[in-house]
Parts: C-alpha cells; sequence; structure tokens
C-alpha cells in the first residue's frame, strides 16, 4: 500500500499537520516516534496556548491528538530508523522493521534539548527544570533562578528573565562566555544578573514537589556550593531528531533540516515543520503553525503530481 502522506512525529507539527490533511481527504499516517506529543508532554502549565488560560502540557497534546483521531488521521506506534528519500514512492523503514513507502512525507520529528545529566534533573524535570524561560519563566517571579549556558540562547534567557525577578545566576562552564559581544555586554551590564564561571551544575535538589536547589561545581578546584534556587533553566541547547535523514537532506550546521520554498526541503516530495527545522523560536504554536503550513503545501504538492 502507497500512502498519500506520512507524518512523522506526533507533537504540535506533526499532529496540527494530520489534521489539516486529513480534512484536505489525505488519509494522513501519522508514526508517533520515540516520545509521542513531543515536549510538551515533561511540561506541567501551559499559558500561552490561545484559548487555553492555562493547561497541562499532556492534556493538551491529548486534546489535539484527539481532534487529529476524530478527523481520521491513523497512527503507528514505531520510530523511523532509516528512509530512501530518493525515489518515488517514499520509502521507510521502522524500528519494527516495518516497510512503508509514501507518495509526500511531512517529517516533524522535533528536537531533543540537550540535558545535564546531573543527579536530579530527571526528577524535576518540568518541576522547576526547564529549557524554555518563554512557556515558564513566567512562573517565577521575584524567585531565584539559574541559567545553565553561556552563549545567545542563555544570554537571551538571563535577560528574558529579568522581566520576573532580580535574582538570575548564570552557570558557564568554561572561563568566559560564548555569546556574541553585543549579548555579553548586556547581560554583564545588568544588575540582576550574576554569572559563575568555569562551573556547572552537578546536582538539583528538591523537596519531592519542587526545585529547591542547585549544587554548583567548579571544574577546575572541584569545590562545589549549594545554591537556593526556585528555577533551574537548561540552555545549553537542543538536536533536532534528524538522525535517520542526515545523509539525505541539506541540513544546517547545527543539524537543522533546510527549507526552501517555505516548508519543502532539498527532496522533492518531503517536507518539515516544527522543532527539527525550526532553531529560533521552538514554541508550540509556531510548530503548530509550521504544521498548517506543510499540510497545505503537501495538499497543492499532491495536487499538482496528479
Amino acid at each position: 500500500m502507497v500512502h498519500q502522506l506520512i507524518i512523522i512525529g506526533s507533537g504540535p507539527a506533526g499532529l496540527t499537520a494530520g489534521i489539516y490533511a486529513a480534512r484536505a481527504n489525505l488519509k494522513p499516517l501519522i508514526i508517533d516516534g520515540s516520545t509521542p506529543g513531543g515536549q510538551l508532554m515533561g511540561t506541567t502549565a501551559v499559558e500561552n496556548w490561545p484559548g487555553e488560560q492555562s493547561i497541562l502540557g499532556p492534556t493538551l497534546m491529548k486534546n489535539i491528538r484527539e481532534h487529529a483521531q476524530h478527523l481520521g488521521c491513523e497512527f503507528l506506534q514505531a520510530t523511523i530508523t532509516r528512509a530512501d528519500l530518493a525515489t518515488q514512492p517514499i520509502t521507510l523503514w521502522t524500528d519494527k522493521d516495518k516497510k512503508l513507502t509514501t507518495k509526500a512525507l511531512i517529517i516533524a520529528s522535533g528536537a531533543t534539548p540537550k540535558r545535564l545529566g546531573c543527579l536530579g534533573e530527571d526528577e524535576y524535570w518540568g518541576k522547576g527544570v526547564t529549557t524554555c524561560t518563554v512557556c515558564d519563566g513566567a512562573f517565577y517571579k521575584n524567585q531565584p533562578v539559574v541559567i545553565v549556558g553561556g552563549g545567545d540562547t542563555a544570554m537571551e534567557d538571563a535577560l528574558f528573565m529579568t522581566k520576573f525577578t532580580n535574582k538570575i545566576t548564570i552557570v558557564q562552564i568554561e572561563d568566559k562566555l560564548t555569546a556574541s559581544h553585543a549579548m555579553q555586554i548586556r547581560v554583564k551590564e545588568h544588575q540582576d544578573i550574576t554569572i559563575i564561571y568555569n562551573s556547572t551544575v552537578t546536582k538539583i535538589s528538591g523537596n519531592g514537589q519542587r526545585v529547591t536547589g542547585a549544587t554548583i561545581t567548579n571544574q577546575k578546584t572541584n569545590t562545589s556550593h549549594n545554591l537556593q534556587v526556585d528555577g533551574v533553566f537548561i540552555a545549553i541547547g537542543h538536536a533536532p531528531n534528524t538522525q535517520a535523514f542526515k545523509d539525505q537532506l541539506d541540513l544546517t550546521e547545527y543539524g537543522h533540516i533546510k527549507l526552501t520554498k517555505h516548508t519543502l526541503t532539498s527532496r522533492q516530495g518531503v517536507f518539515a515543520a516544527g522543532d527539527v527545522a525550526d532553531a529560533r523560536y521552538r514554541q508550540a504554536i509556531t510548530s503548530a503553525g509550521s504544521g498548517c503550513a506543510a499540510a497545505l503545501d503537501v495538499e497543492r504538492y499532491l495536487g499538482s503530481s496528479d
């Protein structure tokens, strides 16, 4: 069986693409991937989704998934491990060695936030440990927070958090920041931001419900001290989930899929949406919007190729 459309990924981008594709009668098959529901499954309250004053991340994704199912989207619990994108129909293989073929493909496999790998990180993920200040910053009004990282993202996060608190500590593993010069100046001159160099967070502590502290360890002296904080924002980058396609698609230097003509990739019939292609915004709503765009582009592509 050759599918009209297969969508890889079941986060906001993939599910929204499925909703639009199903309404266009493209009968999409959505491959769940390794993290069904995407990054929002690891969050608590979401307060920047239009129409929802506050909703749990998993609840939001459940609602969108049920919407997609209601419209006729089919789902397959699998992960794509390899692909042949150069021929028609496009051929995919799952981790269970199942072969799938399709006329069009939307890659919405997302990105995985890089983690510290320290004690307490998993336990308090979504309970004070996060990678998104835009999503979660407002929850930490007048509370002490740590930003881990030294690049532009970490600097942007620190400056963004000055809207909510004057107790911000940046922890950078190197002896200097790696952000652009202009960003460094803005951060260093801000009275509400403190920078700790040559250090990293080696333990995150809490009361079982939320974060209450972080252990900061100097990488040169191996000395540690505890810092009382309510939030730990990790800003050491994201890894786009492009492993199955990296030898067949044009990627950026950071591994994101390059797009041409809106959502089209370097391969005919292959489109991309969400964090797998977006290194700038990385918001659920922008991912959903790009999923919508990809589905509309696929509809036009299939219509013109009939």
